[in-house]
């Protein structure tokens, strides 16, 4: 009797967690479709956005690069993300001058800049820049009005939400990154040159001549290309944890956390594939060339 009450509590245990296992799954796909809608409905409202609400595009654009606020007295997401790219560029020359030197090709540093900072470092350090400053502040200020039923407000008075809030938030992000991911090119740059000479004591004309050898144009196009879609990513993420955030304040918090996650794992993803959609397994590179 005790046997049988066992394997019947064991089976009724078992059933349970099928089913809780089953409808967190289906919570987990119902959660992709929503995110699926939602990105299709905000790309394809571009055009309302720039057509119907210019205005509020170009002040995003001048929000996303220079800050509103606090943020503003250190130039934003430009200031914010040139240095993080700076400090990227100058640990690229320090492991990259330590490693060759090991090997006695220290003069191929940069190559070494020239290669990684266009195809790996910049790109990467700026995305994780933009889900921190410009996908985190999108998230909380749609996550503050959705809370606060302006949303609902503007749905009341006939004004498109998505169009309004989402769409051009996508459109800024991606005016606004092309200016910044130029800045924090250039800064990942300036860094590797200037730790390679001065702190190492590198020649000036050796390494300009190797960086300018193996800098590629293409690469560095493909590079913004890389971070436009990086904005694009970021903000269609950001936008949507903000404009269906709940659960008052402590909701917008936790929208923020689960917006900076995604983004961040999205922007590593669009790297890859990007990297592999454009030079391949063998990295498209000929170093005897």
């Amino acid at each position: 009797m005790t046997i049988a009450v066992r394997r019947s509590g064991v089976l009724d245990r078992a059933k349970t967690n099928t089913v809780q296992r089953g409808k967190s799954a289906k919570r987990s796909l119902d959660e992709v479709g929503r995110q699926a809608v939602f990105y299709r409905n905000a790309i394809a409202e571009i055009p309302t956005a720039i057509k119907h609400f210019p205005r509020e595009t170009i002040r995003l654009v001048a929000e996303v690069a220079l800050g509103s606020g606090a943020l503003a007295l250190i130039g934003g997401t430009v200031v914010i993300c040139g240095f993080l790219t700076l400090s990227a560029g100058a640990v690229v020359a320090l492991q990259g001058y330590s490693s060759l030197g090991d090997i006695g090709v220290e003069a191929l540093t940069g190559f070494f800049a020239a290669y990684v900072n266009v195809r790996i470092a910049a790109p990467v350090i700026a995305g994780v820049g933009l889900a921190a400053t410009i996908g985190a502040g999108a998230t909380a200020q749609l996550g503050a009005m959705r809370i606060s039923e302006e949303i609902d407000a503007l749905e009341v008075m006939a004004v498109r939400s998505v169009p309004y809030l989402a769409s051009t938030r996508i459109v800024a992000g991606m005016i606004a990154i092309v200016p910044i991911y130029g800045v924090a090119v250039i800064a990942s740059f300036l860094a590797s040159r200037t730790i390679t000479i001065v702190v190492y004591g590198q020649s000036g004309g050796v390494y300009d001549h190797y960086f300018t050898s193996f800098l590629v144009p293409t690469d560095l196009l493909w590079s913004f290309l890389q971070a436009i879609l990086m904005g694009l990513v970021v903000m269609l993420i950001h936008t949507y944890f903000g404009y269906n955030a709940s659960g008052g304040p402590a909701g917008v918090g936790e929208a923020v956390g689960r917006a900076v996650r995604a983004s961040l794992a999205a922007v590593v993803f669009v790297c890859l594939a990007v990297s592999l959609a454009v030079y391949g397994v063998s990295g498209n590179f000929n170093f005897a060339g």
